[in-house]
């Protein structure tokens, strides 16, 4: 009896001093899981907490104020709830839907259209150049993105001033119009034409840098192969050119969008831009002249939260497809 009690005491004994390895190894296999989830947010979290000081906070203060009618005062303001009435007002005017709206849309699809297009072109012709001539011709191109906005606008609003612009006394030795009667930026269609130009002029060269960068990794031997298959330059650009280097196209197109649908400065400094013209404003300047202009700040931050919220699904968008585009290459 003594022996087989102390044989099972021993098992149990045993069995116990077996179990508790086990119970070490499952804890730091957690305290290990715990580490590894938690540490990026521990690296992370004071970038988060700056950004969220920079953007998120600013942000809701505005969302804030887009439900309230405030009143500037002196030595503070005062506000009082409105719910969704500047929404309301916003969504049901006919400003917004027949002037501010077309305009910020059709001249964003038109900027990031011209823009990604011809930085592309720029793109392959560096590509194809010598050492010596890409650099000069790098540095030529990136004289146009290192150029301030504003001084930008002033050399455009020059060139198609009236009467003694370049552009229209060009046109006006053509017999296209006469350059005494003619303004360019008191319609909409040509007031927009020279806004697109200005900012295509100053957004293709980064697209440029940003696809050739996507050239240099293409192996040669994917075009040599082409060739060989007898396919000319075109069809090369879209069977190896597109494919391989898709998601740079994604991501150049996805910023691009995102300062086209928020142009301020190029619209509001040119003549007619600030206000004194409703026939060119886009949501930007918009919501400048609701709130600073007319000291309607519940009226401004609407149309900033929206101009916010359509930037949003445009992002959310492209990036779902630039998602979707990296499993279908994994």
């Amino acid at each position: 009896m003594l022996v087989g009690d102390g044989s099972k005491a021993g098992s149990s004994g045993s069995s116990s001093l077996r179990s508790r390895p086990s119970d070490d190894g499952d804890a730091a296999r957690r305290r290990k899981r715990r580490t590894t989830l938690t540490r990026p947010w521990l690296l992370l979290a004071p970038s988060l907490i700056v950004l969220a000081g920079l953007l998120l906070w600013p942000l809701i203060q505005v969302g804030k104020l887009s439900l309230q009618d405030y009143k500037v005062k002196f030595g503070g303001g005062e506000a009082t709830f409105t719910g969704f009435d500047h929404y309301k007002d916003l969504l049901t005017g006919e400003l917004l839907w027949k002037t501010v709206l077309p305009n910020t849309v059709f001249f964003a699809f038109a900027c990031v259209g011209l823009t990604v297009a011809l930085g592309t072109a720029v793109a392959l012709l560096l590509n194809r150049l010598g050492p010596t001539w890409k650099l000069i011709c790098s540095v030529s191109i990136l004289a146009a993105w290192a150029m301030p906005a504003v001084t930008g606008t002033y050399v455009w609003i020059w060139l198609f001033s009236p009467e003694d612009g370049m552009f229209s006394q060009l046109a006006d030795s053509m017999g296209l119009i006469d350059a005494e009667t003619t303004n360019w930026f008191t319609e909409r269609l040509p007031f927009y034409a020279i806004a697109t130009i200005n900012v295509v002029h100053h957004g293709f060269p980064f697209v440029a840098i940003t696809v050739l960068a996507g050239l240099l990794t293409i192996p040669k031997e994917l075009y040599e192969a082409g060739e060989i298959d007898g396919a000319n330059a075109w069809q090369r650009f879209w069977q190896i050119t597109v494919p391989t280097i898709k998601p740079v196209f994604l991501v150049v197109t996805i910023l691009s969008t995102i300062w086209d649908f928020k142009v301020f400065t190029q619209v509001f400094l040119m003549p007619g831009g600030a206000g004194e013209n409703p026939d060119v404003y886009n949501l930007g300047v918009y919501s400048y002249i609701e709130a600073f202009a007319k000291n309607d700040y519940g009226a401004g931050a609407a149309a900033a939260v929206l101009l916010t919220l359509l930037l949003l699904a445009i992002t959310v968008i492209y990036i779902r497809t630039l998602f979707r585009q990296g499993e279908e290459d994994l």
